[in-house]
């Protein structure tokens, strides 16, 4: 499988700002999320995630964005046939 591809914009103490590039049928690779995070999608998704509970499949539209609290684990599979960007922004300091 495809690696996606991460571009680090920022990453200090308050926060930790990466761009994903997927090509169709790239993933993330299994990984660990030890802060809050909040998604913002660049393009139109077609996204499954697959995790320790499971896997769920679900299509973003350019703009949108979701939270998720820390602790969440997952690979993030881009399972449409065209290239997908989102910004990932992780909040590190304490709620």
């Amino acid at each position: 499988m495809t690696r996606a591809e991460s571009i680090r914009h920022e990453d200090n103490d308050a926060v930790r700002v990466t761009e994903w590039r997927f090509a169709p049928g790239a993933a993330t690779g299994h990984h660990h999320h030890e802060f809050d995070y909040v998604v913002v999608y660049v393009t139109p998704a077609k996204i499954r995630a697959v995790g320790p509970g499971g896997e769920t499949s679900f299509e973003m539209g350019a703009g949108q964005s979701y939270f998720r609290r820390a602790g969440v684990e997952h690979d993030v599979i881009n399972v449409g046939d065209a290239p997908v960007t989102f910004v990932e922004i992780e909040l590190k300091r304490p709620r």
